[in-house]
């Protein structure tokens, strides 16, 4: 499984951090860092979690 994010739409909530901070990485404003992330075997409930906590819908899983 593999998120990506809308580095253009991210707002710098920081709600994917909170439900997943293994994940994501963030810079100190609360911007995500990556664009394409793969997600660990076991980590797929996480990752989703993050995905949906995204206000600006800024966050898909494929």
């Amino acid at each position: 499984m593999k998120v990506s994010v809308d580095l253009d739409k991210c707002a710098g909530h920081a709600r994917c951090f909170a439900a997943s901070p293994e994940l994501f990485d963030l810079d100190d404003d609360g911007y995500a860092l990556n664009a394409e992330i793969d997600i660990p075997v076991g980590a797929e409930a996480t990752a989703l979690e993050a995905v949906a906590a995204c206000p600006e819908r800024a966050i898909e899983s494929h």
